[in-house]
């Protein structure tokens, strides 16, 4: 049977009830987290990649003791980037790309600076920065929406993916690059800044918190009703549970 292709009308009504309803558990508005220039939003932004907040936060300061400007990191010996964030996953491709990045934005900006994005709309700034090697949608959404430039830019994390697919807003083949525009469709175009954040957080605190990479944790879900997935695993148990009540296993002997 050919699976039923969802009304894209009932897809964004849902997302706001998930957005509604997430916003209740964990508490909107949700306050920001960085007040970095986007310059230095993006620095941070490009050691976070697959690394503990803490390990990422630590690896920034270290750049920022050490370097006096951003210019003075962009053209430092790369062993000594590589060094200084040591702590993050993968240091030795982390230095290199960063150096990089810094260098393209020089070229194309000929300046070391981004603030200039504050006076484009939100996709023509993700698409300058998008066309930088080594710049993909969750970083240019990060310092758009994350750096002090505060602009309506949503970004997808792994959690905030893994609720949107169990939930049906995208489908469970779809990766997280195409994610972004996906699921920013499906909020409504008058969102200010600090909605469009609030919506990235809670999906990515409920992936955090219930909606784990293994053994989610259903049974307390605020989305339970909504969720495909849950629902799926809701029945799994509930067979599994009456099949134990039938079938009693043997006393012991």
């Amino acid at each position: 049977m050919a699976q039923r292709i969802p009304d894209p009308e009932d897809l964004k009504e849902k997302a706001l009830e998930i957005h509604r309803r997430l916003c209740r558990e964990y508490g909107c508005p949700i306050a920001y987290f960085h007040d970095h220039d986007p310059l230095s939003e993006l620095i941070s932004s490009l050691l976070s990649h697959r690394t503990r907040n803490q390990d990422s936060g630590r690896a920034f300061q270290a750049l920022r003791r050490t370097y006096p400007t951003w210019e003075t990191l962009r053209d430092a010996p790369t062993a000594e980037v590589e060094t200084l964030i040591k702590g993050v996953t993968w240091p030795e491709q982390k230095a290199p790309r960063i150096q990089a990045v810094l260098r393209a934005i020089t070229e194309r900006h000929g300046t070391l600076a981004l603030d200039f994005l504050d006076e484009l709309p939100v996709p023509e700034a993700r698409a300058w920065l998008e066309q930088i090697p080594g710049i993909g949608p969750k970083t240019s959404a990060a310092v758009l929406s994350f750096s002090r430039l505060r602009k309506a830019a949503l970004p997808v994390d792994s959690h905030h993916h893994r609720v949107a697919q169990r939930t049906g807003l995208i489908p469970r083949t779809m990766d997280v690059g195409p994610a972004h525009v996906a699921l920013a469709a499906l909020l409504p175009p008058e969102w200010d800044a600090q909605t469009v954040y609030d919506d990235h957080e809670v999906l990515m605190l409920h992936g955090q918190r219930c909606c784990y990479f293994r053994n989610p944790a259903c049974r307390r879900c605020v989305l339970l009703d909504l969720c495909p997935t849950g629902q799926a695993l809701k029945a799994q148990s509930f067979g599994t549970e009456r099949t134990s009540a039938e079938h009693p296993a043997p006393p012991a002997a």
